[in-house]
C-alpha cells in the first residue's frame, strides 16, 4: 500500500515539474545574437520599437514576429510606396544580421501570426507555412467571412483553433468583436462577444492569449482618455469575459493607440500609436515589458 502510494506521488511530482518546464520554455526569450533586431527591450515604460529601422517619421503599424522570433513583419506607408506595403526582417543566421524585404504592395491584411507558427491571418485573408516559406494568399470562407459588407481588419487565433476578429462596416462604427470556433476541423457561424467587451465604438484589433485566458483589444470609450484606446478583458473562472480593463496612462494616451499584441516568447507587448497630427503622417509601432498585464489581471481569475 506504501509502495502504491509512494508511486502515485512520484508521478504526480513529474508530471507537475514537466508542466512546469513545459511553461518555462514556452516564456524563455530567444538567446540569438542580435535577437529582437538587436534592440535593448523595455521595461514597464512604453518606447519606439527599433528606432530608425521599424519606427521612423512615416506611417508604420502592427508589428508581429514569428514563433521562432527570426523574422518581424510590419505595414508601412510613404517609404517607397504611397499606400501601405508589407516588409520583412528577417534573421541571417550566417552573418547574425536582420535583412529587411518587402512581402506585397500594397500591403494585404494585419500580421497575426497563430500560436503553432504555421498560419499568418492577414484579416480575411491568410498564408500557412510550407517548407520553402509561406504559401500563396488564401481567403477565409463562409461562414466565417459571412457577407461582402463586412470587412474583417484583424483576425487573431487561439491555441485550439477559435477566431477572434473585428467585423468592420463601411459608415459604421459600431460593428462588435466576434470569435468564431473550430469543430470538428470547420469554423462555426460568428458569435458577437458580450458587452464587457463589445460597449463604445470602433472596436477593433483583438489579440487572443493562445489558452484564451485574455482578450486584447481597441475601442473608443467614455472612460478613456482621448482617441482610441487599449483594453484588456480576462476570461473568468465561470468561463464568462470580465469587464474591459483599460491599460492605462502608461500605454494609452490622448492620441490613438491600437493593434496591441503579445510576443510568442510572453515577454513584451506591442502595439501602435499615432506620434503625428490628427492625419496619421506619423504612426510608430511601441513596445512594453509584458508583465503590465499581470498587474491588471484580477485576483479571482487566477487559475
Amino acid at each position: 500500500m506504501k509502495k502504491t502510494y509512494f508511486i502515485s506521488t512520484l508521478i504526480w511530482f513529474v508530471l507537475l515539474y514537466a508542466c512546469k518546464t513545459e511553461k518555462t520554455k514556452a516564456n524563455i526569450p530567444p538567446t540569438f545574437k542580435n535577437a529582437y533586431l538587436g534592440q535593448t527591450p523595455p521595461n514597464l515604460t512604453p518606447i519606439p520599437f527599433a528606432p530608425g529601422l521599424i519606427s521612423t517619421e512615416i506611417y508604420e503599424y502592427d508589428g508581429a514576429f514569428s514563433k521562432d522570433m527570426k523574422a518581424f513583419y510590419f505595414i508601412r506607408r510613404g517609404e517607397e510606396h504611397k499606400k501601405s506595403a508589407f516588409y520583412e526582417y528577417k534573421y541571417n543566421e550566417t552573418n547574425g544580421k536582420w535583412e529587411k524585404s518587402e512581402i506585397a504592395s500594397p500591403w494585404i491584411g494585419r500580421p497575426v501570426i497563430s500560436p503553432d507558427g504555421q498560419t499568418m491571418h492577414l484579416g480575411d485573408k491568410y498564408l500557412k507555412r510550407t517548407e520553402s516559406g509561406w504559401s500563396e494568399l488564401q481567403s477565409l470562407e463562409p461562414p466565417t467571412v459571412s457577407n461582402d459588407s463586412m470587412y474583417i481588419m484583424r483576425l487573431s487565433s487561439s491555441a485550439n483553433g477559435t477566431y477572434y476578429f473585428d467585423t468592420y462596416k463601411e459608415n459604421d462604427s459600431t460593428f462588435p468583436i466576434h470569435y468564431s470556433r473550430l469543430i470538428n476541423g470547420k469554423h462555426e457561424a460568428p458569435t458577437a462577444l458580450p458587452k464587457a467587451i463589445n460597449t463604445g465604438t470602433f472596436l477593433s484589433h483583438p489579440f487572443i492569449a493562445p489558452d484564451e485566458s485574455y482578450l486584447l483589444f481597441d475601442a473608443e470609450r467614455e472612460d478613456g482618455f482621448g482617441d482610441s484606446d487599449i483594453y484588456i478583458s480576462f476570461k473568468q473562472k465561470n468561463g464568462t469575459w470580465g469587464n474591459s480593463i483599460n491599460l492605462g496612462d502608461k500605454i494609452n494616451t490622448n492620441a490613438w493607440e491600437a493593434s496591441a499584441s503579445i510576443t510568442p516568447d510572453g515577454k513584451y507587448l506591442f502595439f501602435s500609436r499615432n506620434v503625428g497630427t490628427d492625419d496619421f503622417e506619423n504612426v510608430d509601432i511601441f513596445w512594453v515589458d509584458a508583465t503590465i498585464i499581470e498587474a491588471l489581471r484580477p485576483k479571482d481569475t487566477n487559475q
